[in-house]
Formats: structure tokens, sequence, C-alpha cells
């Protein structure tokens, strides 16, 4: 039985999604939530173990299929260890990314179809979807520049930027494909409006107590 809610944060790297979340996080509390944050990949012993290896800017010869399937074993893992139980005690869950970002990083970015990504989720994930997905729209221009300013880059971020394009113009192709599930947020915005944004959107879609 699943009583909680699935939220998930999409976006480039530099959208702003860190902040977006404690933001969220703390709108939730105050109206007497439970909240628990997790990232993905990550989020359990196991998922940050793969988490490191995906993202080691050392490891440039990795293939992308190699890639692809390590994503999938963290977010197993992510779901079957943290996120499925956690729902089923009626909490809110907030993930950095889940599988839109398979669909935009691996697909549009590194050629996978559609339907082998959908084929994995079936396979690995449980029908553990998300309820909410938000979509932080900011161009990537302007999103690598602000990561590049904040931190050094990892390997996808180090990623050139057609690459990058590729994925933004996947998110917004989901945003048509999924209209019901993904809510594009104009994250070009101040930080304050990006949030007072998503917040109609929580407002509209949760039945809060």
């Amino acid at each position: 039985m699943r009583d909680g809610i699935f939220i998930t944060i999409e976006g480039t790297d530099g959208s702003g999604k860190s902040t977006q979340i404690k933001n969220i996080e703390n709108y939730l509390i105050k109206r007497g939530y439970e909240v628990v944050l997790t990232r993905d990949p990550g989020g359990t012993l196991i998922s940050e173990s793969i988490r490191q290896i995906i993202l080691n800017p050392d490891n440039t010869k990795m293939a992308k299929t190699t890639e692809l399937l390590l994503y999938y074993a963290a977010r197993a893992q992510l779901a079957e260890e943290l996120i499925k139980p956690a729902l089923s005690e009626g909490k809110i869950v907030i993930s950095d990314r889940y599988i839109d970002s398979t669909y935009v990083y691996q697909g549009f970015g590194r050629g996978f179809e559609k339907e082998t990504i959908d084929s994995l989720n079936d396979i690995s994930l449980s029908g553990v979807l998300p309820d909410i997905t938000f979509f932080l729209d900011v161009s990537p221009m302007i999103a690598l520049k602000r990561r590049f300013e904040a931190s050094t880059l990892d390997r996808i971020e180090n990623e050139k930027i057609d690459f990058h394009m590729k994925v933004y113009e996947g998110y917004k192709m989901l945003c048509n494909i999924f209209p019901e599930r993904i809510r594009r947020v104009d994250a070009a915005k101040s930080q304050n409006a990006v949030f007072q944004d998503i917040r109609a959107i929580l407002d509209e879609s949760i039945h809060f107590k």
C-alpha cells in the first residue's frame, strides 16, 4: 500500500535544484508532513558507492551501456531500500533526479531508445514512479556557468555543450510527453520567485492536511 507522495526535481546541473529542494522540504514540514530527501544516483550506502564510479571524472573510458546500467543498479537499490518503505509509511519523498534524468541524459544525450529505458524502469523499479516532477527550466549555458562557479565539475558535467543542449531539449520534450506529471518552472527567475511558482503547483496538486 502506498500512502505517501513521491516528488522529483529535474533540470540541468546548475538549475537550482538543491536550493528549491530545501525550500520544498521546509514548506512541507511546516504543513505537518514527514519529509525524506534523497538523490539519484545515491541515497543508500550501495547507491552512493555506485554514484562515485559513475561521476568520477577519471572514468573517461566508461561505455555508455555501462553508464546506463550503473544508473539503474543505483536506482533499483534506492527505490527498494529507501523510497518504497518511506512511501508506505505515508511520508513525502523528494528526490534530486530520478527516471527523467535517464530519459534525457542516456536517452537524448547518449542515444538509447525510450523503449529501452521504459523496459529498465519496469524491471528495476517495482512501480516506484514519481507523482509530481518539477523541471527547473534554465538555459544550459546559464546553468553550467552557475555550476562551474560553485565547484569542480564531475564526469557528466564535463561533457561538451552539445551534449547538454541535447539534454535540455530532451527535458522540454518530456514536458510534452508527460504533461500531467512534469511541471515546468522558469528557473531563470530569482530563487524566491521560482519557489513561489513551485509552491503554487504544490498547493494545487497536494491535498494538504
